[in-house]
């Protein structure tokens, strides 16, 4: 089947599609990513900010799943640190038969065991040497369930442990051992894993400063580094996630993440004991392929695109065209005047909407990794959508490549996605047709140059590095006019104080700090205690 018929097809299903799109409202939406649509700021436990989707390389014949939550966790953000949602729904969610509907589902839900009541605001009275030790006085443990091709949802694991936030070494001197202690093995030979990880995205996020400032000379900070997210990693056989079980007739499967939560959410004591699988839900984070909706859909459909499921893309024609005439091109031609290909763009359809095969007639001659590639697959079902494919039957290349596919390395992004694939150099060179000519664009091959994560990730399940435990702002400050410590002034910037380099920390945050200088702190602090007295003196209560 043509690309061109697929597509007529997937939209012909839906011939109300602007009106639909256009009843979905924020109310009912929040978003997916690194803080890239409009409400997440407001809904962080349930951002969903990446999804990877490999082939095992220490383990033949399982697909592991690893997908974080909770962007720009700063290691010293307590004393509540970063939990899981209790009155939210974390899925990944697997199509095998390109219908763009989910023939797998896999459910985490969690709970809180909170012991401080009114004793004390620490996460940890004492040092902490077990997931179970009575000093961790706040931990979370969940329930892992799933369901295939639409049947009820069985229980896998219940009371499952999470690995917490990482306080510091000296509440948790050993947390390499309460990681391994939360990675648990379940009955058919699964792996599970929940807990704080460091975030393995690497990337210069400048890029929204009018691509790096105008200047790609001013490349090179990874904005990432340091922070940590909240990671959910699953390692399970081949045949249970590909079509009819048969890895070797049908190996590409489409993999993307949801957060849903109650439609009416209620706060306060009382309320947490809610059982949010039988609540009426709404899908509020959606997330497949990196960067679509950061970079490819504009932003009054970004809440929007989060709140519906794959089998809606082909029929909103709003979200086909951002894909068939990209916006970052004609930027990237406007900037750095590097020409932007032709539209109609037909190889980004098959990396983003349909998968790479030749059955599509497109630019890239592979039967790589869409599901009309599966032998038992009905092309007439085949629907054009926004997922994560993967290839389960791509060996595991022993050298990888960080730019993927784009580098000769077929089980990189986009097949799939690994945790070292450099996906913001890949998509840039994709979106300037690289992988039509199958050459690299000169002028941009140094990307943002951050070509690797900071910190090393491990060879076994869940392969992340462990959360980071330093501080990610280093202080100083960089804004003019910063007060000096100890002197209560506020001298005139110097040069180098006018021309510094910001932080990570305040390239990720959009904030600049200021040192407070000791007489300030001490005048506030003053003055908040008499204050506190005084109502206190003046209380009927007292």
């Amino acid at each position: 089947m043509r690309l061109a018929t697929v597509l007529r097809a997937g939209a012909a299903t839906v011939v109300a599609a602007g009106v639909a799109l256009a009843g979905l409202g924020p109310v009912t939406s929040a978003a997916s990513s690194h803080r890239e649509a409009p409400l997440i700021a407001a809904d962080p436990a349930a951002d969903n900010t990446d999804l990877y989707a490999f082939v095992s390389p220490e383990r033949p014949g399982y697909v592991t799943f690893i997908a974080n939550w909770q962007p720009f966790e700063e290691p010293h953000g307590g004393p509540n640190f970063y939990p899981f949602a209790t009155d939210a729904v974390y899925n990944i969610n697997v199509d095998s038969d390109g219908d763009a509907k989910p023939d797998a589902v896999f459910r985490w839900t969690f709970q809180n065991v909170d012991k401080r009541g009114g004793k004390t605001f620490l996460y940890a009275n004492g040092p902490v040497t077990s997931l179970d030790d009575e000093n961790l006085l706040f931990r979370q443990t969940y329930t892992l369930e799933s369901s295939f091709h639409g049947e009820p949802f069985k229980t896998r694991i219940s009371g499952a442990p999470v690995a917490p936030s990482r306080v510091g070494p000296a509440t948790m001197p050993d947390y390499a051992k309460l990681r391994a202690d939360a990675n648990k093995r379940l009955p058919g030979s699964w792996n599970v894993f929940a807990g704080q990880a460091d975030d393995p995205f690497f990337l210069d996020l400048r890029v929204f400063d009018l691509l790096y400032g105008g200047d790609l000379s001013e490349v090179g900070q990874d904005t990432l580094a340091g922070f940590n997210v909240n990671t959910i990693g699953l390692q399970v056989p081949f045949s249970d996630v590909a079509l009819k079980g048969d890895a070797k007739r049908n190996p590409v499967i489409g993999v993307w993440t949801t957060t849903e939560r109650a439609k009416t959410r209620l706060s306060g004591p009382g309320n947490a004991s809610t059982d949010i699988r039988n609540a009426d839900r709404v899908q509020v984070s959606r997330l497949g392929n990196p960067l679509v909706n950061e970079v490819v859909v504009p932003a009054e459909l970004k809440d929007a695109f989060n709140s519906i499921g794959p089998d809606k893309d082909a029929g909103i024609p709003a979200v086909v065209q951002r894909v068939t005439d990209p916006e970052l091109p004609k930027l990237i031609e406007g900037i750095y005047k590097v020409p932007a290909p032709p539209s109609p763009r037909n190889d980004l359809v098959e990396i983003f909407l349909t998968g790479i095969t030749t059955k599509a007639n497109g630019p890239i001659k592979a039967d790589l990794n869409s599901q009309l590639n599966n032998a038992d697959v009905t092309p007439a079902n085949f629907r054009p959508s926004e997922m994560l494919r993967l290839n389960l039957s791509v060996p595991v290349t022993a050298q990888p490549n960080r730019l993927g596919v784009l580098g000769g390395d077929l089980q990189g992004f986009p097949n799939g996605r690994r945790l070292t694939d450099d996906v913001v150099d890949i998509s840039v060179q994709a979106v300037e047709g690289a992988a039509q000519t199958g050459k690299i664009v000169d002028a941009l091959a140094a990307g943002d140059k951050v070509d690797a994560n900071d910190n090393t990730f491990s060879g076994e399940f869940p392969y992340l590095a462990l959360p980071n435990a330093q501080s990610v702002n280093k202080g100083g400050g960089t804004g003019a006019g910063a007060v000096v410590p100890g002197s209560g002034s506020s001298p005139s910037a110097s040069p180098d104080t006018l021309n510094a380099k910001p932080s990570a920390f305040e390239s990720g945050m959009g904030m600049t700090a200021v040192t407070v200088g000791t007489s300030a702190l001490a005048a506030g602090l003053g003055a908040t205690l008499f204050l506190g007295w005084w109502r206190r003196r003046r209380s009927p209560l007292s």
